[in-house]
């Protein structure tokens, strides 16, 4: 169980220096002392919950002198939207606002940061970042995979990097936890601040990673189409695969913002091919009815059903995964010929369509908060932190509790007892 003491966030040294952003009637400091509350719901007459998350914002009072401060910025892992968002913002709010004078791009991810693997990094400048949030992906490039903690504290160090922004996922931000461990092992003055990134919505203590409702988005046009394709044709099945490796976020919610699906299956509810409660006998159910269905199935879910193969990882320690997407697609084909049944399975995976894409609306306006709030963090000497939204706030979370397991759909929840209510399917 969580106390107030796991929630505490790491700091550099007592703030003295006065914030050069003046607050007047429309805006105020936040203090120290302020929490945004970790459960808000309580009943009626009992006393309410006290344990909270340290509020994100800007500080009376820094640790860092701006005017003397250099900025690194690095982006890891996998694409997602608003990438390039968060680097625009970061830099207009570290050089505009507070008049940092040099903000250093970090090229290639955590490879960048070790000089034996990453080309050198380049200084942002406003003429190079000032249009990039229209365009998908990242301009500063990323890779996958760790690099050795002392290695990349020494290249900061020799860069007379005092700020780190770390944007990524789970294995990005347990790297981000490794090099302030490090940096703070040797009294180096390296504020480590992380930003969520992930299409697939899995990061602890976070209610929502920028990127998730653009993927939402675009994902929920394809299942449409597949929904188009399964109507045209007597006994079309639209099946559709999206990313959700341990979580099944994306599947769910591009669900319920499409309406059009029969089936979802996600890695956090096993289900079975076989028998009359599988899913075979429901969508023969399903065709005899409406003679059209469309699927959609989560990466990570049924790994079970697939054969056995060797145990291999990717370059972040992840396993790799069998392809669920086509596996069903043989099944759902195959279990139909048997049956003399005529059936059309038209197949549709825009796993790295919908990451590659820019943000949309909401995950800009979401990515200008968190990139700004990051800020503040890092130049008031606060570490070893993820930047997170939390109940509609902006919270600071360390790194030791937010990494190493991912979040995962709660299936007793809204989310998914409205899949189950728009698809019609019932419990596993």
């Amino acid at each position: 169980m969580l106390t107030q003491e796991d929630l505490r966030i790491a700091t550099l040294g007592e703030p003295t220096i006065p914030s050069p952003i003046h607050r007047g009637a429309s805006g105020k400091y936040v203090p120290d002392t302020m929490r945004v509350l970790y459960d808000i719901e309580c009943h009626e007459g009992s006393a309410p919950p006290t344990l909270g998350f340290e509020k994100a914002g800007p500080r009376e009072k820094l640790f860092f002198d701006p005017a003397r401060c250099r900025a690194a910025i690095v982006t890891c892992g996998g694409l997602c939207p608003g990438l390039n968002n968060i680097i625009r913002n970061l830099f207009y709010t570290l050089h505009s606002t507070y008049g940092v004078p040099q903000v250093l791009g970090i090229r290639n991810g955590f490879a960048g940061l070790n000089p034996a693997t990453g080309p050198s990094p380049v200084w942002l400048t406003s003429d190079m970042v000032e249009h990039i949030h229209h365009m998908g992906g990242t301009i500063l490039g990323t890779s996958r995979g760790p690099q050795d903690p002392s290695v990349m504290v020494d290249f900061l160090r020799s860069h007379g990097v005092n700020l780190l922004f770390t944007i990524g996922g789970d294995g990005t931000q347990s790297g981000a936890h490794k090099i302030a461990q490090e940096a703070q092992r040797r009294g180096a003055k390296i504020a480590v601040v992380g930003i969520p990134k992930t299409i697939d919505n899995d990061i602890k203590y976070c209610y929502r990673t920028f990127g998730f409702l653009s993927a939402i988005s675009e994902a929920e046009r394809v299942i449409d189409r597949a929904h188009v394709e399964a109507k045209s044709v007597v006994n079309g099945v639209g099946l559709v695969k999206l990313m959700g490796r341990e979580a099944g976020f994306i599947a769910a919610a591009s669900t319920i913002a499409s309406g059009e699906v029969n089936f979802t299956l996600i890695p956090e509810v096993p289900f079975e091919l076989q028998g009359p409660g599988g899913l075979l006998a429901k969508l023969e159910a399903r065709l005899r009815a409406r003679q059209h269905a469309v699927i959609v199935v989560a990466e990570g879910a049924g790994q079970h059903l697939l054969t056995q193969h060797s145990i291999r990882t990717d370059a972040s320690g992840n396993p790799k995964l069998g392809d669920i997407g086509v596996f069903l697609k043989e099944q759902v084909t195959d279990h139909f010929r048997g049956r003399e049944i005529p059936v059309s399975v038209k197949y549709f995976d825009p796993s790295y369509y919908i990451r590659s894409v820019h943000a949309g609306a909401a995950d800009s306006l979401l990515c200008e908060q968190l990139a700004r709030y990051a800020a503040h963090a890092a130049l008031a000497g606060k570490t070893d932190l993820l930047v997170s939204l939390w109940h509609e706030h902006t919270v600071h979370v360390p790194l030791a509790i937010s990494t190493g397991e991912v979040k995962r759909l709660d299936t007793s929840r809204d989310m998914w007892n409205a899949v189950l209510a728009i698809t019609g399917q019932e419990r596993w």
